[in-house]
């Protein structure tokens, strides 16, 4: 599932972002979403959320579904 969606989006689950500095290179973060960033229901290039780490950047995939 891609994160394009903000209704597939929740804090607790298990996603790759891919962050400012990588989205020429393409490589992706993996991490727990802290919080979500974006406010609209859609964002073509993925939702945009901080990791527990305090990454920032916007989900390309979601990976597992947390059961917080």
């Amino acid at each position: 599932m891609d994160g394009k969606n903000r209704s597939d989006i929740a804090t607790g689950l298990e996603v790759k972002i891919v962050l400012k500095k990588d989205q020429r290179s393409g490589n992706l973060t993996k991490g727990i979403i802290k919080d979500i960033l974006t406010n609209s229901p859609f964002h073509p290039h993925g939702i945009k959320v901080r990791l527990e780490s305090g990454d920032v950047g916007r989900v390309k995939e979601i990976i597992a579904l947390n059961n917080h």
